[in-house]
C-alpha cells in the first residue's frame, strides 16, 4: 500500500469519528479525576453565583438518576450505542461534521461507561442553580449536544438528497 495515498471518504470519516471519541473521553476522564481528587462526595463550590455550582456526586444510575443500581445493563447499552455509532459512520456516506457529532455521542457514552466499570458509579459535578435539574458531567454535555447536532445534521443531510450508498 502506498503511504502517500490520501484517505478515502470513509477513512476520513472514521478518523474524525475516532478523534472525536478519544478527545471526549480524555477531557471527560481528566475533569472527573480532578473533581474526585479535589472534592469529597457531597462537597464543591460555586462557579457562577445563582447559575452553576460544582458539586461532586456519584450516580449509580443513568440520566436523571434513573435505573439506579443497574450499572451492568447500562454498560451493555453503552456498548450497543457505541457499536451503532461505529456502524453508522462506517456504512453511511455521511458528512464529516456529522461523523464528529456522532463521535461526541459515542465518546460521552464511553466516558460514563469507564466510570461505571472502574468506579462503580458515574462522577457528576455540574449543578445548575437557576433551574432545578439533575447534576451532570462533561460526558453528558457531549452526549446531549452530539445527539442534538446529529439529529439536525442527519435531517439536513437527508433533506439535501445527499444520502445514498456509502462511498469508500
Amino acid at each position: 500500500m502506498d503511504a502517500t495515498r490520501p484517505l478515502s471518504r470513509r477513512g476520513m470519516r472514521s478518523v474524525a469519528f475516532l478523534l472525536a471519541v478519544c478527545l471526549v473521553v480524555v477531557v471527560d476522564q481528566a475533569v472527573k479525576a480532578a473533581v474526585r481528587a479535589l472534592y469529597p462526595v457531597g462537597e464543591g463550590e460555586t462557579l457562577i453565583p445563582g447559575v452553576l455550582d460544582l458539586l461532586h456526586v456519584e450516580n449509580t444510575g443513568a440520566a436523571f438518576s434513573m435505573a439506579r443500581g443497574m450499572g451492568p445493563l447500562l454498560v451493555v447499552i453503552a456498548i450497543a450505542v457505541l457499536a451503532g455509532c461505529v456502524a453508522l459512520v462506517w456504512r453511511e456516506d455521511i458528512p464529516l461534521p456529522l461523523a464528529v457529532a456522532i463521535g461526541c455521542v459515542a465518546g460521552g457514552g464511553v466516558g460514563n461507561m469507564i466510570d461505571r466499570l472502574f468506579q462503580g458509579s458515574v462522577t457528576d459535578f455540574l449543578a445548575t442553580r437557576f433551574v432545578d435539574f439533575p447534576v451532570f458531567n462533561v460526558a453528558d454535555v457531549f452526549v446531549t449536544c452530539g445527539v442534538a447536532v446529529s439529529v439536525v445534521g442527519y435531517y439536513l443531510w437527508n433533506l439535501k438528497g445527499e444520502r445514498g450508498p456509502s462511498a469508500t
